[in-house]
Formats: structure tokens, sequence, C-alpha cells
């Protein structure tokens, strides 16, 4: 993706976790790659972290992004800080005019994420929200084959990591496929079947949805940070189409059916496998691209605020439907320190 910049733009990133290190490496890579993209300083709140990024990285390190933007003028920030401050810090970025990649989930809160869509608004800022799948080639070629899909069969499974604990596995994992979803689909959601459980940590670590839109099309996602495995599929049906996602080797596989077939001997020659080449290409580096592009040229970006208060708002309501479920089957003695 060509970067259109009319000039140098300084850009922090605010948390150096697990996360925001991919951030941090992206940025250096598209400046040493000659791009005109500066990485500026770093905000870290573990004060003790500080002089090991400084060295690492080469750029100040801050506390906090007023001590940050006092002393360092930036053009654009990416929020990799837990979810709970992607509130805080993202505003504190709008509200002194700089444009903002902010981590998905998009906020804690619908309430945070409606005044994030308002203070860049307000203030004529980007406001791009990180969800990643969008960037996934395999995602982004699908988008020619689109032919109204009527049922979606998601799995996304990870193996148990002592990260994003702060968060329940639908706000972890399963809001990436349900921004998905949300934008193949195009209709609004009418309603919800859930039920999760937690297995090695407070939260939910594994749940299993089912979502009808107004339009009749029907998606079963199924997300666990409890498995033995990593998968991470994506399958819909539209007329006279089976497509197939792999989200992690980026394949996109499409089997068509080519006319009704009279008999079961028939149903083979029926059926027209088809496998579209797709560049490999790394979703992030991709997003921090589109990002970029927004900032420079000033066009929407491509996963905007409101785009992630969708996804975050299905969410919520899906992490309602699991509480009431559980009440309404007794799993209490399912939770950390219940009884069994």
């Amino acid at each position: 993706m060509a970067i259109v910049t009319p000039s140098l733009q300084n850009v922090v990133v605010c948390g150096a976790g697990a996360f925001g290190r991919n951030h941090l490496r992206i940025y250096r890579d598209l400046e040493y790659s000659g791009l005109p993209v500066h990485l500026a300083a770093i905000v870290e709140s573990a004060t003790d972290r500080a002089a090991s990024l400084e060295k690492e990285w080469g750029v100040p390190v801050y506390t906090s992004v007023e001590e940050c933007l006092q002393t360092t003028k930036v053009q654009a920030a990416s929020v990799c800080v837990p979810t709970v401050d992607h509130y805080r810090t993202a505003a504190a970025f709008l509200r002194q005019g700089v444009d903002v990649l902010v981590e998905k989930p998009v906020t804690a809160t619908l309430e945070e994420a409606e005044d994030l869509v308002r203070l860049a608004r307000e203030n004529g800022r980007i406001l791009q929200v990180g969800h990643l799948e969008r960037f996934n080639p395999a995602v982004m070629a699908v988008q020619q084959f689109l032919d109204r899909p009527m049922f979606f069969e998601v799995h996304r499974l990870s193996v148990f990591s002592p990260r994003s604990l702060d968060v329940d596995v639908v706000l972890d994992l399963m809001i990436h496929d349900l921004d998905i979803v949300l934008t193949l689909a195009q209709s609004p959601v009418a309603s919800i079947h859930a039920v999760g459980l937690p297995v090695l940590s407070p939260r939910v670590d594994i749940a299993n949805v089912r979502v009808e839109f107004a339009s009749g099309c029907v998606a079963n996602f199924t997300a666990s940070r409890v498995s033995t495995e990593r998968v991470r599929k994506l399958r819909f049906f539209q007329p006279h189409q089976y497509v197939s996602i792999d989200y992690a080797r980026q394949d996109l596989l499409l089997i068509d059916v080519a006319r009704q077939p009279r008999s079961p001997e028939e149903l083979a020659p029926a059926l027209q496998v088809r496998k579209p080449s797709i560049a490999p290409a790394e979703p992030l580096r991709l997003e921090i691209e589109s990002f970029l592009e927004s900032v420079c040229t000033r066009r929407p970006p491509a996963v905007s605020g409101e785009d992630g208060r969708a996804a975050l708002a299905l969410a919520l309501d899906i992490n309602a439907a699991i509480t009431a479920h559980s009440a309404r089957a007794g799993l209490e003695h399912f939770r950390i320190g219940g009884t069994c």
C-alpha cells in the first residue's frame, strides 16, 4: 500500500507490551525503508522499563501522554495499552490534535467509544480501530466475491496465555470475527443466543454464540483461549457458493455449484473448486500503512471509530447474553473459586 505523505510524520507508541512492540517494530521498519515516518517517542507507564526501552529503540520514553506532548511534536499515535486505559489514553491524544490508531476493542464501554468518536469528529482527527483481520490478505481478497452471504461458521481457538486476561474471550478473540461478519453481512442484529464459561481465568475463556441478522443471515461463532491447538477460520455460504478463509494461512477457497445435480453420482462434477492466488503480507503492517495513509491524505480510515463501536456493542450484547444464560443454567460453580 503506497503512503502519500506531504511531510515527515512523527509517531508515538503508547504501551510497549507484547503488541506495542510489534507497532514499534513496524514503525521503525517503515522509517528505515525511507518513508517519511519517524518513531519519535514511547509512552510506557512502567517506569522500571524506561531505561531499557530508551537503549533499545533510541527514542525518549515518557510515563504519560501529557509528559510526552509537552516535549515532543507528534502527528500520530498507536494506543496499545490495556483495554481499560484505551479511552483515557486515546482521548488525551485526540484533544491535542493527534491522530490515533487504537487497538481493539476500541474501549471498555459504549459510552467511552461514543465519546472517542465525538472527540475525533470535533477535533478533525483520524480515529482508526485496530481490527487486524480487516487487513488479512485473504479477507481483503474475498470482497470481490461477496454475493449475499447467509450462513457463517467461525472458529478462533488459541492456547492459553496470560496476555489480555483483563478482558474475556469475546472481547479478546471473538471480536475480530464479530467485526468481519458485521462488515460482510451488512445487516442489523436481530437476536443473540450465547453460552460461555471461565476455565483457567476468572473471566469467560470459551464461548459459543449464534447471531441472527435482520436479513435472515445466521452466524455461529466459537472462540476459545484454552484450546490445545490454534485455529482461525471463517466459512460462509452464499447462493451457489461456499467460501472458506484460513486467517493464519491467508488462504481463500471458493467452491461453486455449477448446476443442480440430479443424482449423487453427479455431485462431484457439479462442484468447481477455486483457490485464488493471494500475496502473503503482515496484516499489522498493512493496518499501520493504511492508518498513516489516512493521516497524510485525511481520507476516512479503513476501520473507523464507528466500526469499532459497532463491534464492541455486539460483543457487550453477547456478554450480556452469556451472563443471562449462566444465571438460568446455574453455572456459578464453573467460576474460579466456586464450589465444584
